[in-house]
């Protein structure tokens, strides 16, 4: 089962981010074989993080609550919520496989909460700009609840027009950056 998980960080975490670097990668290596996708939000500065998205592909929504909260900096209080659904990987790639490569061209999280009946079930047509893409889903995996995507775009605008605007409740689009340790 797939899953998305959108830790959003608490303000001024940044240090203590920081401090545990080391321990939340060291955490995350311990998926590396279930990582769809992964990587930090950051705020219009361009160093200052603003969350941790992760999707991972894990056992049952149990596995994937504990991956959720069990992570180091959930644990030290740097973040202040997090979004956790299940979802449906419509690219069936991960990001290191993403034609468009690690660096080149800007990314953004564009995360749509739907409302009603369900939008954009379908990846949009020009796939090479899409990291990953996928309808946010209840626990079940039946009800939709939104759509989740990780995009190469000029800029916000662009990257939240993937989406029907109309059909949600709210389109948030956040600078995104792929994540995971220097090689």
């Amino acid at each position: 089962m797939e899953f998305f998980c959108y830790h959003r960080d608490r303000t001024g975490s940044a240090a203590r981010r920081d401090e545990l670097r080391e321990e939340h990668w060291s955490y995350m290596d311990r998926y590396a074989q279930e990582m769809i996708a992964r990587g930090p939000t950051l705020a219009a500065d361009g160093d200052t993080p603003t969350g941790s998205v992760h999707i991972v592909d894990l056992a049952d929504p149990v596995a994937a609550r504990a991956f959720a909260f069990d992570e180091p900096n959930y644990q030290a209080g740097v973040y202040r919520d997090v979004l956790l659904r299940r979802w449906r990987n419509m690219l069936g790639r991960t990001m290191w496989d993403f034609p468009g490569g690690p660096v080149s061209g800007n990314r953004y999280l564009v995360l749509g909460l739907g409302t009603g009946q369900a939008a954009d079930l379908s990846a949009p047509p020009d796939e090479d700009e899409l990291v990953a893409y996928g309808p946010l889903l209840s626990d079940d995996g039946v009800t939709w609840l939104g759509t989740a995507a990780l995009v190469r775009a000029p800029d916000p605008a662009t990257a939240r027009s993937i989406l029907t605007t109309d059909r949600y409740a709210d389109i948030e689009v956040h600078s995104w950056y792929f994540g995971g340790r220097a090689s």
